[in-house]
């Protein structure tokens, strides 16, 4: 199987609370690890909205790149973009949160989604992944 980490569950690994623990148990019952390329660009300005902290912020960031460190990135190419606008016209998603899931088609089945946005679960059930969440 593999973990795939959609942004808020990336940003999860890094932020104390019980979603650190649900997406760590995630990535510990599995060695694959991957996420769209898109995560870590919409994670790192979630972290300014987190807290005024600067070195908050730089303690976040360095958890969140070590992390990013054993993700394999799936890329966001054209063939994925495309998958994205197909699924953005089909489901209830928006065409960013859609790249998420057309990333994670492109990996061998099966699937586990991990993901905090309440958005996402049903699209990601429909499209036949384990979602794991909160």
């Amino acid at each position: 199987m593999t973990v795939v980490l959609d942004t808020s569950a990336l940003l999860a690994i890094a932020v104390e609370g019980p979603q650190r623990s649900t997406v760590l148990a995630a990535l510990d019952a599995d060695p694959m690890w991957a996420a769209s390329a898109m995560a870590l660009t919409e994670a790192l300005p979630a972290i300014d909205r987190l807290t005024d902290d600067r070195y908050l912020r730089l303690d976040l960031e360095d958890a969140i790149r070590l992390a990013w460190d054993h993700v394999h990135v799936v890329p966001v190419d054209q063939r994925c973009l495309d998958a994205a606008a197909a699924l953005a016209r089909s489901q209830p998603v928006r065409l960013t949160d859609a790249i998420h899931f057309a990333a994670a088609r492109r990996l061998p089945d099966p699937i586990r989604f991990v993901t905090f946005d309440p958005n996402h679960i049903g699209v990601a059930m429909g499209l036949g992944f384990d979602v794991v969440s909160t």
